[in-house]
């Protein structure tokens, strides 16, 4: 696609197709609300509690459109998100806050690294990690945050991410969405365990040892062991897979947004004053 903010080629795309990013997404969801300001903004508006596989949906919907979309797609639903978070507020919080944009972009970039590179057995060079940052910041820009207010290059980033992950306090909110997101309401019930267990390893050995802690997370030699075996299997395993399977979820999730957006776009006609009106 020619049309889009980026191009086939470009490390976001090659990067973000990856299916299985999405079992990261604990992890870079647990990171977010590791900041108190997201944490209760997610724990007072948010409905992942209650209906866990639509935000799954809607925010890989959003995050598919950015990277694979047109440009008009993306700003579409980016406007639509932004609109959203209008509403997301608090007494020491707005959903629409740069430092908060800032911080929520860094996470999605750090995570997608660090899993990609586990899956593929590879290891960037700080060129490819210079270029994937500053690509990865249209996560914040497109939902309005001046881009001067992020980290200008990647080692400036570096600065900031560590900075992050020393300083952080989590709050009780932090702990209570960890809480849904680690254990949430999903059709199939007690079917799901085994699968619920290996993800909650993942989101454990991903998570910066920092945050971890503040988590109160277990973290013996035992579980380090079994999340290096996870590691392996996966490397192992779905590298092989054909391209098509491994793209899976990105078809889904953009034909799931774009029959939305035909929704939002072709809105009813309205009379005003005997006349009809789009």
């Amino acid at each position: 696609m020619t049309d889009g903010i980026f191009k086939d080629g470009d490390l976001i795309r090659v990067i973000t197709q990856e299916g299985a990013l999405i079992a990261a997404g604990g992890a870079a969801s647990l990171l977010q609300t590791a900041h108190p300001k997201v944490a209760q903004g997610v724990y007072d508006h948010s409905y992942t509690a209650d209906d866990p596989l639509r935000r799954l949906r809607n925010t890989m919907g959003w995050l598919y459109v950015v990277q694979f979309g047109t440009r008009d797609e993306a700003e579409t639903v980016s406007a639509l998100v932004t609109k959203g978070h209008e509403a997301v507020t608090g007494p020491d919080y707005e959903a629409n806050d740069p430092e908060l944009q800032v911080w929520v972009a860094a996470t999605l970039f750090a995570v997608a690294t660090q899993f990609y590179q586990l899956l593929f057995r590879r290891t960037f060079s700080e060129a490819e990690l210079a270029e994937f940052y500053q690509q990865t910041k249209i996560y914040a820009t497109i939902l309005g945050c001046p881009e001067e207010r992020m980290p200008a290059t990647y080692r400036e980033f570096r600065e900031y991410y560590a900075d992050m992950l020393n300083s952080l306090e989590i709050s009780d909110a932090s702990r209570a969405v960890a809480e849904q997101v680690l254990n949430p309401k999903m059709p199939g019930g007690v079917l799901n365990a085994p699968g619920m267990a290996l993800m909650r390893l993942l989101t454990a050995g991903l998570m910066p040892e920092p945050i971890r802690v503040q988590y109160g997370w277990e973290w013996s030699r035992g579980r380090e062991l079994r999340f290096r075996m996870l590691g392996g299997v996966l490397a192992a395993v779905y590298p092989r897979l054909p391209l098509r399977v491994r793209t899976l979820p990105r078809e889904y999730y953009l034909r799931s947004t774009r029959k939305m957006l035909s929704k939002v776009k072709r809105r009813p006609a309205i009379s005003v004053r005997g006349r009809t009106a789009a």
